[in-house]
């Protein structure tokens, strides 16, 4: 897969406002999430947040840990600062916004 494609791909797993809402708030939380919390969080039921996680799993976003019964996510920051590096390449430093 060439360059193009692979953000493209990136860029379509961001593309739902649910799936940004999601990383957002892994983000913000700094730690692992399981379902439950998250659906709660964002006010959804826990089946879309699971379809959402594995589009954002498929992606490489995010990552899943089972404690127990249940799996908490959390983002792969490995996997996001690859994506950053490929955005930064590809669409050069005007693209990417550094905090």
């Amino acid at each position: 897969m060439n360059k193009i494609q692979e953000l493209s791909e990136v860029f379509k797993a961001l593309s739902d406002p649910t799936r940004l809402r999601l990383v957002k708030l892994l983000s913000d939380h700094k730690g692992a999430l399981c379902v439950n919390a998250l659906a709660r969080e964002l006010n959804v039921t826990q089946s879309a947040v699971s379809q959402h996680l594995r589009v954002l799993r498929q992606a490489g976003f995010v990552k899943g840990d089972r404690r127990g019964s249940s799996v908490h996510y959390s983002l792969d920051q490995d996997r996001l600062e690859q994506y950053k590096s490929r955005i930064l390449e590809t669409l050069g430093e005007d693209f990417v916004v550094s905090r």
